[in-house]
């Protein structure tokens, strides 16, 4: 008779049904997800939808103030700057000042871009302010000083020097300064302190006016307080030397 030292087929196939089935270690391990809410599709780590969102939200994050977010943004910086990209938006990154920011993106042919942002013009109040603060963040910075802080009345005070003689209403000149110093906080220009009356300045300043920029302004205001009549609040808005580099989203934060 035929012998063969081989097993039987259905021995073999039983001995294979009769050990558990292998393990491997990959399997064992949950692949990690990026869904945070049901339904979620998203494609970025949670760390950098913070940062993005922090970007959409804020008219600008820095090192000092975000530094999470800001970490993450060097880190991610291409990732993010595309999904930026995809909403017709640039992003900046300014690493001497360590600030980072949106702004619309600018086309290469000349068809305009539909835009989130809106271009914020300056009444001649807050242009005043900015102008001070910019000569006063870099004066103290060359001396050493790397936070620099200014008083509400001393900026009011500045204000003040640049009124033109013809402006009798002191009241609603105080009331317009305030609200200028207001909206500087709000833009984050100014940063908040222990001290309501007290503010630091914000190295943004430097990024918002340029030493092209503040030149400019400055011609623009001895021009204004030169003439005879006040300067009226749609003059500034469609004053080309008050639109700032800055895009608001209007976003409250």
């Amino acid at each position: 008779l035929f012998r063969s030292d081989e097993p039987d087929t259905f021995d073999v196939l039983d001995a294979v049904l009769d050990e558990p089935p292998t393990t491997h270690a990959e399997d064992e391990t949950e692949q990690p997800t990026l869904a945070l809410f049901e339904g979620d599709t998203a494609t970025l780590y949670p760390e950098q939808r913070y940062c993005l969102h922090a970007l959409l939200k804020h008219r600008y994050i820095s090192a000092d103030h975000h530094p999470d977010h800001w970490a993450v943004l060097l880190a991610n910086q291409a990732v993010i700057k595309s999904q930026l990209n995809n909403l017709f938006l640039d992003l900046h990154v300014d690493r001497e000042h360590r600030i980072a920011f949106k702004r619309s993106a600018t086309p290469e042919g000349g068809d305009q871009l539909p835009s989130l942002l809106r271009n914020v013009s300056h009444t001649k109040e807050e242009t005043i302010v900015m102008i001070s603060l910019r000569q006063r963040f870099f004066a103290q910075r060359q001396e050493g000083d790397y936070a620099v802080f200014v008083d509400r009345q001393t900026l009011l005070e500045e204000v003040a020097d640049h009124r033109p003689e013809t402006a009798t209403n002191r009241a609603m000149d105080h009331k317009r300064a305030n609200n200028a110093i207001d909206g500087l906080v709000t833009a984050g220009v100014l940063l908040r302190t222990d001290d309501p009356d007290r503010f630091q300045i914000s190295a943004v300043i430097e990024v918002l006016l340029p030493i092209e920029k503040l030149r400019a302004l400055w011609d623009w205001l001895k021009t204004t307080n030169g003439a005879d009549e006040v300067v009226s609040q749609d003059a500034d808005q469609t004053d080309d030397e008050l639109d700032m580099l800055f895009d608001t989203d209007g976003v409250q934060e």
